[in-house]
């Protein structure tokens, strides 16, 4: 085994069939970590996302964003039958350890090389456990390792009015300044609410915020957002949204369904807050809470957060 940084990779291995990743971040939920990988190539990772949920049982889901991907994987260890084509890349480990996590990853051929030297000098990786190198025939394997993130997700809702504003860039613009201040911000979802509401100002849309943040820089990150938002919003009415990690409680996804599809009432949003531990805080006003807590609920679910039911 032999252990490198991304500076001693990028100094080495200068070959024409070497495509470092941008970036990976990696968040952890107890058992969980979700692993977002952003490839040097949009449409041609799609071939790596289809082969790591084929071929390794830790994988329990893979999605891709452009050349973004998304792997939420279990901790563990597995053995993965690899197989040029049909099973040719895959995670054969997943561990915690301290404040790092490690991801041992295998391929053959391009895919090997991929485990190691493409994802090696990628922003957001700390070293490389670098076990066989790969290419060709040969099966490339190796261990990436990465700070320990924690996921939060900021839902908002209420801050135009009939005759001006739009939440979904203000909130995407809050987003970008807190990225610019360290923060990682990792996705923009807009959740299609009730559209028969009304009390809505015009097309009845939340939004969720979703980040990426170091221990200890949870509150750092809630406040300054709350302050972003205090200092633009143009409602009496705005409202946040907290939740934390990556799992969403099943009665909150109800719940999001429930306030796309009907009227919810101020006193129902908090009362599911409070069951399920979300905090809810006031930037302006109170009414805010209903929408900004049914962001949460979809923000996993791009999709489904679209619909609009009539």
């Amino acid at each position: 085994m032999e252990i490198v940084t991304p500076d001693d990779l990028k100094e080495r291995f200068k070959d024409p069939w070497v495509a470092p990743y941008k970036k990976i971040l990696t968040m952890v939920d107890d058992d969980m970590v979700e692993i977002v990988e952003y490839h040097p190539c949009i449409g041609g990772s799609e071939w790596m996302v289809y082969q790591y949920e084929r071929s390794s049982d830790l994988v329990k889901s893979a999605e891709r964003d452009g050349n973004k991907h998304t792997y939420l994987v279990e901790v563990g260890k597995t053995d993965l039958n690899l197989k040029a084509s049909f099973s040719a890349a895959g995670i054969e480990e997943v561990s915690v350890e301290g404040d790092e996590v490690k991801v041992t990853h295998a391929g053959l051929a391009g895919a090997g090389v991929g485990s190691a030297m493409c994802r090696g000098m990628a922003e957001g990786v700390k070293r490389v456990e670098l076990y066989d190198i790969g290419g060709g025939s040969k099966v490339g394997r190796a261990a990436v390792v990465t700070p320990k993130l924690q996921k939060v997700v900021i839902g908002i809702d209420d801050t135009d009015t009939k005759e001006k504003g739009a939440t979904w860039t203000l909130a995407h613009n809050v987003g970008a300044e807190l990225s610019k201040r360290g923060f990682e911000y990792i996705n923009h979802v807009i959740v299609q609410l009730y559209p028969h509401n009304p009390n809505k100002t015009q097309n009845c849309v939340a939004i969720a915020l979703v980040f990426a943040v170091k221990p200890g820089e949870r509150d750092k990150l809630i406040e300054e957002a709350r302050e972003l938002f205090k200092g633009s919003t143009l409602s009496q009415k705005t409202s946040m949204a907290i939740l934390d990690g990556i799992k969403i409680p099943e009665k909150l996804r109800e719940y999001s369904m429930a306030t796309k599809q009907s009227m919810m009432s101020l006193k129902e949003a908090e009362k599911t807050a409070k069951e399920l531990g979300i905090e809810l805080i006031e930037v302006t006003g109170s009414h805010g809470k209903i929408g900004a807590l049914a962001a949460l609920g979809l923000y996993n679910d791009i999709e489904e957060a679209v619909k609009v039911y009539y």
